[in-house]
């Protein structure tokens, strides 16, 4: 099955129960006008300039179509793919959130993040949405990429690859997100035998945690393998209470503070607006760090005695920081 029959599948599958409150790729609208460039191409490449459309009216397509851009794919393409890929990036984060409060909440509160589901049990509901968010992020992921490319291979150009190479530098492409290695954490930690119905949640994600190289592996639908690079950049060890920074960079938190020049205790929104990323030196992403706290937990469960010892560590530096501020204050105020 071709992926555009494969998407449209998918579409009218999860459209009532997923895909109606979440935005995602036009891909078929859009290879329509691809298609209509495609024969735009060939009639700009014949000796006639001008030729008669699907109205019967006379058309000058060599105004549209050129080797390097198309005036009307471009409107059509660049401005939206990128409202689109905005929409389905909060979309994800949003509902990624969400669904981590099955493992922040506890107790009662858990059975009230998910009253709104009335018959569903809790188990069942985030297995449920897990399967559908990682569905969605793939299919989505695939869609994009294959868009680009089919733009590129139509017109002849790199502008399809220049525009994907634009979403990563403006963080946009999905398959960046921080939220997609939490979402990898999640389900892990959600297979691992504690409940009944653990058994039905399919997992595209494995980790590799050993010190070599630890790694989370996505496999997406087109056999594509992607993979994370686990380790902070600072201390070149897997990462330990894991931030990730706006960019999407990972660090463990001590580290991450000590870059930003703050206080582990005071945490990584203390850091000055204009702290920089300590690997790609971009301005403003402490404020819009995220806690990875479920790959923080997969860490806890899969490597013990490491966790144990950066956590030892940790609340040592702590200490240290908290008495080194502690005492300077002290003596300003008997000075005075």
């Amino acid at each position: 099955m071709k992926f555009g029959e494969k998407f449209s599948e998918y579409l009218e599958t999860n459209q009532e129960r997923f895909v109606e409150n979440c935005r995602h790729v036009e891909y078929k609208r859009l290879k329509k006008v691809l298609k209509r460039c495609r024969r735009c191409r060939a009639i700009n490449d014949s000796p006639s300039s001008t030729a008669v459309d699907d109205n019967g009216d006379e058309a000058a397509f060599s105004q549209f179509c050129q080797f390097e851009s198309c005036q009307l794919c471009d409107q059509k393409f660049f401005s939206e793919l990128m409202k689109e890929a905005i929409d389905i990036g909060g979309c994800f984060s949003s509902r990624v959130r969400q669904l981590l409060q099955f493992h922040i909440h506890g107790g009662a509160q858990r059975y009230f993040t998910f009253l709104r589901y009335c018959f569903v049990s809790p188990q069942q509901k985030t297995a449920q949405e897990c399967r559908m968010l990682t569905e969605y992020v793939m299919m989505n992921a695939v869609a994009m990429r294959k868009i680009l490319k089919k733009y590129d291979k139509i017109h002849s150009s790199a502008n399809g690859s220049k525009f994907k190479s634009k979403m990563r530098a403006e963080h946009m492409e999905i398959l960046q997100s921080p939220w997609l290695i939490e979402l990898g954490a999640f389900c892990k930690n959600f297979n691992q035998p504690r409940c009944e119905n653990s058994s039905v949640l399919e997992n595209p994600f494995s980790f590799d945690l050993t010190a070599s190289g630890p790694t989370m592996t996505l496999i997406l639908p087109d056999s594509i393998k992607l993979e994370y690079d686990l380790t902070c950049a600072i201390c070149l060890d897997l990462v330990f209470n894991p931030y990730a920074l706006g960019c999407g960079h990972l660090f463990c938190k001590s580290c991450a503070c000590s870059a930003a020049s703050v206080m582990i205790f005071q945490g990584l929104k203390a850091a000055n607006t204009e702290s920089k990323c300590p690997v790609c030196r971009e301005v403003g992403v402490y404020t819009k760090a995220v806690h990875m706290m479920e790959l923080d937990l997969l860490l806890k469960k899969d490597r013990k005695e490491y966790w144990k010892e950066r956590l030892v560590a940790e609340r040592a530096d702590m200490v240290k920081q908290s008495k080194e501020q502690y005492i300077p204050i002290r003596y300003l105020s008997l000075q005075s």
